[in-house]
């Protein structure tokens, strides 16, 4: 039982990278152009577009979701119990949604995509048609690889090491209490020197004098 935990604590490190860095990856690629006109399509139809994001299509949900799931990895590297075990579901959730996000917008309805397209640049709809871009591709990859992590994460979470209640924020006695007992003995005697000379008392006699 004992080398399964030890099994599931190494995960830890690796999940957690896969996960930062699917969502950071598919966090650049859904701020990207997903559905694009051909520029020799384009030109064959007539049209002029001096810039790529005149005739191409972005997903800025798909962008905002792995922003989501990124911030997710982040609190589930600094919490405990169920709330790391909610962020980590968090994640999940929001990996899955960048899929059906990008699935529906590039599979589903690029026909409306491509329509829109024609009527933003004045084009007979049915002379035009658009292409995923790679970077569609990339955002599609990162979020299946975050949703393995978040999925793993899910189930992984209890047996993983957690952050020490030494770095949580110091509150009430509990500080005043560590306060004291890090304070320099030093400290404490010269405290205790000028205290004496505020009474009236001379610190250099002995005990017996008087």
């Amino acid at each position: 039982m004992a080398e399964d935990d030890d099994g599931a604590r190494r995960t830890f490190g690796p999940v957690v990278l896969l996960g930062l860095a699917g969502s950071g990856f598919a966090a650049v690629a859904g701020h990207k152009a997903m559905l694009a006109i051909p520029e020799a399509t384009l030109t064959a139809a007539g049209g002029i577009a001096p810039t790529v994001q005149e005739r191409s299509v972005e997903f800025p949900l798909a962008g905002a979701l792995a922003l989501v799931a990124l911030a997710a990895w982040g609190v589930l590297l600094v919490t405990r119990g169920i709330v790391r075990r909610g962020a980590a579901l968090l994640a999940l959730l929001a990996a899955a949604g960048i899929i059906v996000v990008v699935v529906v917008g590039g599979f589903v309805q690029d026909d409306d995509a491509a329509a829109d397209l024609a009527t933003r640049l004045g084009l007979n709809l049915t002379a035009i048609d658009v292409e995923r871009s790679s970077w569609l591709w990339i955002a599609l990859g990162c979020a299946l690889v975050a949703l393995v992590a978040a999925a793993a994460a899910v189930r992984l979470v209890p047996s993983w090491p957690e952050m020490g209640s030494r770095y949580d924020a110091p509150t009430g006695a509990g500080a005043a209490g560590a306060a004291a007992s890090t304070e320099d003995p030093a400290d404490q005697s010269n405290l205790d020197l000028w205290k004496s000379l505020d009474e009236g008392h001379d610190p250099t006699d002995s005990p017996t004098d008087g």
